[in-house]
């Protein structure tokens, strides 16, 4: 195992070479500040910085305290998490938003709000919802020990995420934004977006496309068939570097741009977005039968996967 010693003072220190003499080999490599972290940033050059360890680059910067065998570990209290829980939910058919929906006894968006608050590297929750149903996250922060707010929700998505930032705390190095309609997403895919997030400054959960998906015209007949192996479902969390999702958020507002996720707006920067493979089950709750499908799941998983025991 090679081990490099890194400073915080150091700017920039390429690890690849010294002079002619290889200075780490890629296969396992752990880097330690002394006390301090540092992250990786050169390697957003790269497809995938755990398959092209030969471009690694560090840049002293706090938030990362270790990389091993090609992974990092995130700060613990470095992130910040945008549970957007403001939507109508009006495919569901229910007299209430659904996320707000019992699910085995326990509203789906407290789910991933307690999945998210059990986590290390979470520093603060901030809600973006109707003020009529904040009593149901104040009741829950009761039993969690980090930080709650809240934030109103928007017109659009990209409003209410928008709202979400601007409640986060300045320290924060990582916005996590969620979908709490989706309660069954797991520990271990939300920490590897986050370590992906880290190195590429945007990362997303996703899931390789199944279905065979067809493009067709106005007139419904088709007009070619898209090659699945390059498609992915996308889901959430999707984790951002708050200056970057900022910065974003300014160019969509300058050119009147709309839309439908939160990696969109970095896309639109012309940022690269990595895509962190997921679960299928961590699927967004919107139909009555996706309720039932969700309420299979748990039983499969609880109490495993599942903060609150809430069957019993």
């Amino acid at each position: 195992m090679a081990v490099a010693m890194v400073t915080a003072a150091t700017a920039t220190a390429t690890l690849l070479q010294l002079g002619s003499q290889p200075l780490l080999a890629p296969s396992r490599t752990n880097f330690f500040t002394g006390g301090q972290s540092v992250s990786i940033s050169n390697a957003r050059r790269c497809a995938s910085f755990r398959k092209h360890p030969q471009c690694l680059t560090v840049h002293a910067k706090a938030g990362i305290e270790r990389i091993e065998d090609s992974e990092i570990a995130v700060a613990e209290r470095s992130v910040s998490v945008i549970l957007l829980a403001g939507g109508k939910g009006t495919r569901m058919g229910a007299n209430m938003p659904k996320q707000y929906l019992p699910l085995l006894g326990q509203p789906i968006a407290l789910y991933s709000f307690y999945t998210f608050a059990n986590m290390a590297e979470v520093s603060e929750i901030v809600v973006v919802c109707d003020p009529s149903y904040r009593d149901i996250f104040e009741e829950a922060g009761k039993d969690i020990s980090i930080p709650l707010k809240f934030a109103l929700p928007g017109k659009e998505r990209q409003d209410s995420v928008r709202s979400g930032l601007q409640e986060i705390g300045k320290s924060t190095k990582l916005a996590c934004v969620h979908d709490s309609a989706r309660p069954l997403v797991l520990t271990k895919d939300i920490q590897q977006v986050i370590r992906d997030a880290a190195v590429h400054g945007a990362a997303v959960l996703g899931v390789p496309v199944k279905a065979t998906i067809k493009e067709a015209g106005k007139d419904l007949f088709v007009t070619k068939t898209l090659d699945r192996r390059l498609l992915w479902e996308m889901q959430t969390p999707q984790v951002i570097e708050p200056g970057l999702l900022a910065k974003g958020f300014e160019l969509v507002e300058r050119e009147g741009l709309e839309v439908t996720d939160d990696v969109s707006i970095v896309e639109y920067l012309k940022h690269p977005v990595f895509i962190t493979q997921g679960s299928y089950t961590n699927l967004k709750v919107t139909t009555p039968d996706d309720l039932l499908v969700a309420e299979r799941i748990l039983h499969q998983t609880a109490p495993k996967e599942v903060v609150k025991a809430v069957s019993s």
